[in-house]
């Protein structure tokens, strides 16, 4: 009796949810799909790529969506051959228990962006819950831009 109970033990004990492999590598190339997804218009290979409940925080204060919300704004711009464009200068990566956090330097249509990321697994496989794009600004221009947009 004890050996069944010591079986018990240690096949529930060893058997865990186990997190998908990830690597910065891997990462990466997650987070490239996602940006060359956006770049080719394709709708459903970018929204498959965040979370259900995943955020997505534009650069106008107006613009915080949940994913499904984010889709129903950019409905246009995926209609389009390209709904934008953002061209990776700079990432760096901190693996975390559990999740992975990314910022990037980004080029855009906009110009010089910076984002941060939070990717964490869903199943068998790593997604974007929340994406913050915003603007950079140098620091000189900071008087000249408050003044546009005040």
């Amino acid at each position: 009796m004890k050996q069944y109970l010591l079986f018990f033990v240690l096949l529930f004990s060893c058997s865990g949810p186990k997190l998908p492999q990830a690597t910065e590598a891997s990462m990466d190339a997650l987070m490239d799909e996602w940006h060359q997804a956006a770049h080719e218009a394709n709708e459903e290979a970018y929204f498959s790529l965040m979370t259900a409940d995943a955020v997505f925080i534009g650069t106008d204060a107006s613009e915080r969506w949940l994913r499904d919300e984010l889709r129903l704004w950019a409905k246009e711009a995926f209609s389009r051959n390209s709904a934008w464009s953002f061209t990776v200068r700079e990432r760096n990566w901190q693996a975390q228990d559990g999740f992975w956090i990314c910022d990037e330097l980004l080029d855009t249509g906009m110009g010089l962006c910076r984002a941060s990321a939070v990717l964490v697994p869903v199943e068998d496989s790593w997604k974007i819950q929340h994406y913050q794009l915003s603007l950079t600004v140098p620091n000189e221009k900071i008087p000249e831009f408050k003044i546009l947009v005040e």
